[in-house]
């Protein structure tokens, strides 16, 4: 057995758990040896049966005196007692709910380890564990085998399947016994320096950790063994993120020119001067596009602080350098609000701006194919459907991609495809702490836009549950008399949820007969067709809807400063990044503006989301509340966001290993020991790099 071995080939393994260890990623020897622990409990509390006490966690080694299922006598029901003694004259029950199975496994005569918490029965006054782990020594203890579940510092894993923490527990002992040691990569002038374990020592001491283990630090994940692991896998990954970075620098693109006719339809275009941080992050974007080499750049800022106005100045420096911009979007919706929103801001300049989405007819669908293909279309905007193969540009230059975390690195790849090396630039409105962002996006360069527009207020934001909801419409109508706007958003999980378009279609009706007779209610869904979309939007815009009800998520694009009031229904079901983003829409003129969130049912991450958003409107703290609350796997979304795979190192909890690993890469990129460790380093990258990380693969 080595490293690459392959699971299925494990002792206690086969085929159908080596399917169930493929969809967590445990392909290999080395990947089962990378699940590592998430948490370890203290059973090295062995005593006798007289000596315990209700209350507490203990261990008892003792021998099964017998053994029977009571209650109805089905797998699913029985209730399976055990009585064990162990010398003295005091009797241990043991309990199992739903324990048929067991008749099976404990037997009378059988030597027993057990842990868990004691309590004393309430009929008998007997001494009893409720769901015991347990484990028979019979025969073992001869061997001199040591005991892996109780009695010990246990590792404690999480599920997958079928495979309980017990079988991982024994498929780790089984490979553990099985190799004589694995090689360590790691450059050893890092590792003698940072003081950290060799690796085969450290994976020995994560899954079975000796008895004077500090268990507060192997919970922390803060032992030597699980540092040397965090590190590790941080180091690799980092160390293919400086790599990729370095060959793209190198790729030829194409040299931009900032002319002053650009310069000049820049101007035209503006509606109102941009910020100090936007024209800071205009001009690295333009640097970036007169270089020689392809832009890589994140834009990152918080809602409404235009991000999409200094995209659609990138958008000008191209096209009139005579090339053509994409605009690629997560959803329909998304797309058509920045395709509503370019149109009217190029409009006075004369550029085409197409949508092409998945809807639509086929016959107008190959028409604004063709346009792109001959370049009449200067700005194509689009979802998924722009990545299609029959999808050709005549010179794409600059390919935008919103919301990038809602994308696969693959996708923004298949992009780029579409032209020879083209410029980059990824926008997202999800705030993401500097140390993850240079992760998440480890192949492009990070520009923020930290500053909202001035003499913009803070948003005042207020919770109120659904049974107080006249209340809201009251205020409401009070806004409207003094001659603002609002809008009144409706969950939709998914585009094509036709019971929640139709919860919105009867809210609007009673809204607009019932709540506001003789104010104009407007209503906005995703079935609209994008002409329905705009006109609604503009009579918005006008001033002739003054109460807009939508189930879309109005993100971006919407920009309305008479609105004052973002009502949001039942907003237990929005994550805070969407509940950030829709109070986004209002708070954009000069008056006071408000955010209502009005919720049913609360458990209590809900109810630590909605208090994140009545206390604060700062996007970098709301978004690390998301990732405390979410975790970082759910906050990025699928493993095809180009979130990495880590097995043992976490993103949020590892910050400062993070930090430390990032600087040794980079130190040992520039300037490795030897030419002979460097190419050794890059043979090990590529051989694991994809596969291991789920990122694309280096060159």
């Amino acid at each position: 057995m080595n490293l690459a071995t392959e699971v299925r080939y494990i002792k206690g393994v086969g085929p159908a758990r080596a399917e169930t260890l493929a969809a967590k990623g445990i392909r290999t020897v080395e990947d089962l040896l990378l699940y590592t622990p998430f948490r370890y409990e203290d059973r090295t509390n062995l005593k006798p049966i007289s000596s315990l006490a209700p209350g507490e966690m203990a261990t008892v080694i003792a021998t099964a005196e017998a053994a029977h299922l009571t209650g109805l006598r089905s797998r699913s029901l029985g209730i399976f007692e055990a009585v064990f003694s162990d010398g003295s004259r005091s009797r241990l029950l043991g309990r199992w709910f739903h324990g048929a199975y067991l008749k099976e496994v404990l037997r009378p005569g059988q030597k027993v380890a057990l842990y868990g918490k004691v309590e004393l029965d309430g009929y008998t006054g007997e001494i009893l564990m409720h769901h015991p782990e347990f484990e028979i020594l019979s025969g073992e203890e001869d061997e001199g085998e040591p005991s892996l579940h109780v009695g010990r510092i246990t590792p404690i894993y999480e599920a997958a399947g079928k495979i309980t923490t017990r079988v991982f527990r024994r498929l780790m002992h089984n490979v553990l016994s099985s190799l004589d040691g694995m090689p360590d990569l790691l450059p050893e002038y890092i590792r003698r320096r940072l003081k950290l374990p060799d690796r085969w020592s450290a994976i020995q001491r994560v899954h079975f950790p000796p008895q004077d283990a500090d268990l507060r630090l192997l919970n922390e994940f803060r032992d030597q063994a699980q540092i040397r692991l965090i590190f590790e896998e941080f180091f690799w990954l980092e160390l293919g993120l400086t790599l990729k970075r370095a060959q793209t620098k190198i790729q030829p693109g194409i040299a931009f020119e900032l002319s002053d006719r650009a310069r000049q339809q820049i101007r035209r275009m503006l509606p109102f001067r941009p910020t100090a941080a936007q024209k800071r992050a205009l001009g690295e974007i333009a640097r970036d596009m007169a270089s020689p080499h392809p832009m890589n750049r994140l834009l990152q800022g918080d809602v409404g602080s235009g991000k999409t106005m200094v995209a659609a100045q990138a958008a000008i420096i191209a096209i009139e350098s005579g090339y053509q911009v994409a605009m690629l979007a997560p959803t329909e919706i998304l797309a058509t609000q920045h395709y509503l929103y370019l149109k009217n801001l190029f409009a006075p300049l004369d550029y085409r701006v197409v949508l092409l989405t998945g809807g639509g007819r086929a016959k107008e669908k190959a028409a604004l194919k063709q346009q792109v293909a001959s370049g009449q279309a200067q700005v194509v905007v689009g979802t998924h459907a722009l990545l299609e193969e029959d999808v050709e540009f005549a010179r794409l230059g600059l390919a935008i991609v919103d919301e990038q975390h809602r994308f696969g690195v693959m996708q923004r790849l298949r992009l780029m495809k579409k032209g020879v090396h083209p410029d980059v630039l990824v926008m997202t409105a999800t705030p993401i702490p500097r140390t993850l962002a240079l992760t998440l996006y480890g192949d492009l360069d990070v520009s923020v836009i930290d500053e909202l527009p001035p003499g913009r207020k803070p948003i005042i934001t207020k919770h109120v549950e659904s049974n107080r909801v006249e209340l809201v419409y009251d205020f409401l109508k009070k806004q409207v008399a003094a001659g603002r706007q609002a809008y009144v958003v409706y969950p939709v999980i998914e585009e094509s949820e036709t019971q929640a378009l139709k919860a919105a279609q009867k809210m609007h009706q009673y809204l607009s007969e019932t709540v506001f007779p003789g104010i104009p209610v407007g209503l906005l869904h995703g079935k609209l067709r994008p002409e329905q979309k705009e006109a609604v939007m503009q009579a918005f815009k006008r001033g002739e809807i003054k109460i807009l009800v939508s189930t879309t998520v109005i993100e971006v694009g919407v920009d309305v400063p008479n609105a004052t009031v973002m009502v949001i229904e039942q907003a237990e079901r929005f994550g805070l990044a969407q509940l950030h983003q829709l109070r986004g829409r209002v708070g954009r003129g000069a008056a006071q503006s408000y955010c209502v969130l009005v919720t049913e049912k609360l458990n209590e991450t809900a109810r630590e989301r909605i208090r994140t958003m009545v206390e604060s409107n700062d996007g970098f703290y709301i978004a690390e509340m998301d990732l405390k609350l979410r975790g970082p796997g759910e906050f990025f979304g699928t493993r095809q966001s180009g979130l990495p795979a880590l097995h043992v190192a976490n993103l949020l909890r590892d910050k400062e290993l993070l930090e430390l690993a990032r600087a040794e890469a980079a130190a040992f990129a520039a300037l490795p020991p030897s030419q002979e460790e460097f190419r050794r380093a890059v043979a090990y990258l590529k051989d694991r790099w994809e596969r291991r990380y789920g990122l694309v693969e280096l060159a």
